[in-house]
């Protein structure tokens, strides 16, 4: 089978890629398929590319790695990310690592699932083999409060994702408030 010319050319002008980021619990993966199924586009979560790289679940690399080891490997992979047209969904310490933010910034907006504590600790027990980069002696409440200003920094737009917000709820908002020329399906 022949591909005709047009896809296999790149457009003219680049779709951009969303990114969603804040804390693990925040519901980045949930609310991504939401929204990238919203806007017809293409779901990655950055977290599997890392499992996929290392043959090995997340929280089993974070242990072997440590904290900083891991965000340089975090850092090289969501830096590897070329893609158009798509929703990603970092990992929650994605914002320590400068040029990880810059690229994904490059890719399109950077959305923050602002959730409050509270709603993060308890989704975080829920799931407690979920993987996060923690130092030893750090806790959750230490780390939501070390990356929240992260988050408000990289951020292009805040979604506030409390309790009361369902994920179906957080994807409609972020389409609402995304500049018009992202979600036209002219592209």
């Amino acid at each position: 089978m022949q591909l005709q010319q047009s896809f296999i050319t790149s457009p003219v002008q680049p779709i951009p890629a969303i990114s969603l980021i804040g804390m693990a619990g925040a519901g980045k993966s949930t609310v991504g398929k939401m929204l990238a199924r919203e806007l017809n586009w293409t779901f990655m979560d950055s977290d599997y590319l890392i499992e996929a790289t290392y043959g090995a679940r997340l929280q089993d690399i974070t242990d072997a790695l440590g904290k900083t080891a891991f965000l340089d490997v975090e850092a090289k992979i969501v830096s590897a990310i070329r893609i158009q047209r798509a929703v990603i969904a970092t990992g929650g310490s994605v914002v320590y690592r400068e040029e990880s933010m810059r690229h994904l910034s490059s890719l399109g907006p950077i959305i923050f699932l602002d959730v409050p504590f509270p709603l993060i600790e308890e989704r975080v027990a829920r799931n407690p083999e979920r993987g996060i980069a923690m130092a030893p002696g750090e806790d959750l409440k230490d780390l939501f409060c070390e990356r929240y200003g992260l988050y408000l920094r990289y951020a292009d737009i805040r979604c506030p994702a409390g309790e009361e917000v369902t994920p179906q709820m957080c994807a409609r908002w972020i389409v609402d408030n995304l500049p018009q020329e992202i979600c036209r399906d002219d592209h």
